[in-house]
């Protein structure tokens, strides 16, 4: 199943959203057309590589410049694959232009680098061993999930059930519920250890949710805060 969209009106241009979706196209652009060992170099340059800051000895030898923390902030805007890509952006617009419609443009943009931080430190704390380049939106996105989830607890979120022609609609509650429950899964499984086989950031996942749970309140724009009976909140009636 694929979330099509949600039901929740917009009041104002959400461009921070379309930006940030914009440059985590450039960038991936970028790094799709440079030469097959200029493309690894990148990414692992400016992707998040936790044994470069827990062996620095390690790091110094495999030529990362030391002191350098910026990968905890450019690995957000970098991706592996199309379907990495599309699959996060297509996610940040259903949910993105909510939060910051709360927030407003410059506060959401920091609140989503904040909780793209913290899922990456959680990540690095989890898996100090890793030398597998960490890439993408994820964790910041899950912030941004973290914050729907108490702002519109009761908005429907429209799934397309894949290959029918059927629309199905969840409640936002629901829906981000059954993708915690997923993350906490799959950090009982190997996929969690870092290891060769390691391809997903799930305890970064769940470092972005968290902080964005916890830290969505300090972000709200007062004159944009709605009362709890608002239809903003409440049960979307209309989408049933």
């Amino acid at each position: 199943m694929i979330p099509y969209r949600d039901t929740i009106p917009l009041r104002y241009t959400p461009w921070i959203t379309w930006g940030l979706i914009l440059v985590n196209f450039l960038v991936f652009a970028y790094s799709e057309w440079l030469p097959l060992e200029a493309h690894n170099y990148f990414n692992y340059l400016h992707g998040l590589v936790p044994a470069r800051y827990t062996f620095p000895e390690w790091a110094g030898k495999a030529g990362f410049p030391a002191g350098d923390y910026t990968p905890f902030v450019t690995s957000i805007f970098m991706h592996g694959s199309w379907l990495h890509i599309v699959t996060n952006m297509w996610m940040l617009w259903i949910f993105g232009d909510n939060v910051e419609d709360r927030m407003g443009g410059v506060r959401f943009l920091a609140f989503y680098l904040l909780c793209g931080l913290v899922a990456g430190g959680l990540h690095v704390y989890f898996n100090p061993q890793s030398l597998v380049p960490t890439l993408g939106a994820s964790g910041a996105l899950a912030g941004v999930m973290g914050a729907y989830f108490f702002l519109f607890p009761y908005a429907r979120i429209v799934i397309w059930v894949f290959f029918l022609p059927l629309f199905v609609r969840v409640p936002a509650i629901a829906f981000l519920g059954v993708w915690v429950i997923i993350q906490f899964y799959k950090i009982t499984t190997p996929a969690a250890t870092g290891d060769h086989i390691a391809d997903v950031a799930w305890w970064g996942h769940l470092g972005g949710f968290s902080a964005g749970m916890l830290l969505y309140r300090l972000f709200l724009l007062p004159e944009r805060n709605e009362p709890e009976d608002s239809p903003f909140t409440r049960w979307d009636r209309r989408a049933e």
